[in-house]
C-alpha cells in the first residue's frame, strides 16, 4: 500500500528534483539519506518520493538547497512540498549529506557546517550576538537536545551528547556531554557507530 502511494506521488516529484538534479550538494543528501533510510536499490524518483513523504526533515533540506540556488526555484519547491515549520535551517554554507534526525523544535544557525552532519531534534545550533555562530566540522553527530552557541568550532567526527552545552571549542574525534560540555572518551576508530 505504501509503494501505492508513493508512484501515485512521484509526479510532485519531477520538477523539483530537476531543479537540483545538477546540484553536487543535494546529490549528496539525497545519497546520505538514501543510504540511512534503506531505500538503497529503488529507482531515484521513487526514493525521492519516499522521502519528501514521510521525512518532512528531508523536505526542509531539499528546500534549504533549491534557495541557495534560486528563490524562484524554492518557490517552486514550495508550491509541491511544505516544509515542517519548527526546522530553521539559518545557515548560507551546509557542506553535502546533511541528515536531520526527526527535527522537532531544531534551530540551526551556524557559521558553516560541514560534510555528512548528522542533527537530531530539539537541537539548537547558534548565536550569542551577530557575530558570534559556531563552526561545524565534517563527519558532527549533534544529539537530542544539544546546545552549541558562540564563536566557537566543534572538530571533525565528533560527537555532541545528547542534553549537552558546547560553549568551547571541541577537539577532532572526542564525543563531548554535560553541562557545560566536556569530553568524555576519544573515538580511536573512525568506524564507531555515532
Amino acid at each position: 500500500m505504501k509503494d501505492l502511494y508513493v508512484l501515485a506521488n512521484t509526479w510532485r516529484c519531477i520538477l523539483p528534483i530537476a531543479l537540483l538534479r545538477r546540484d553536487y550538494l543535494f546529490q549528496k543528501d539525497l545519497s546520505r539519506w538514501i543510504q540511512l533510510r534503506h531505500l538503497d536499490g529503488h529507482g531515484l524518483l521513487y526514493s525521492f518520493s519516499y522521502l519528501c513523504l514521510f521525512y518532512k526533515e528531508f523536505r526542509n533540506v531539499f528546500l534549504f538547497r533549491l534557495n541557495n540556488l534560486s528563490k524562484i526555484k524554492y518557490l517552486i519547491g514550495r508550491l509541491f512540498w511544505k516544509p515542517i515549520n519548527t526546522l530553521f535551517i539559518n545557515t548560507s554554507k551546509i557542506g553535502g549529506g546533511l541528515f536531520i534526525e526527526h527535527g522537532f523544535a531544531t534551530v540551526i544557525s551556524a557559521k558553516e557546517i560541514g560534510e555528512n552532519c548528522w542533527i537530531n531534534q530539539q537541537v539548537t545550533i547558534g548565536y550569542t550576538n551577530a557575530n558570534d555562530a559556531p563552526i561545524i566540522g565534517n563527519n558532527v553527530s549533534i544529539k537530542v537536545g544539544a546546545i552549541v552557541i558562540g564563536n566557537i568550532h566543534v572538530g571533525d567526527n565528533s560527537v555532541v551528547g545528547a542534553g549537552a552545552v558546547v560553549t568551547h571549542d571541541v577537539k577532532e574525534n572526542v564525543i563531548v556531554a554535560g553541562v557545560p560540555a566536556k569530553v568524555i572518551r576519544t573515538i580511536n576508530d573512525k568506524t564507531t557507530e555515532r
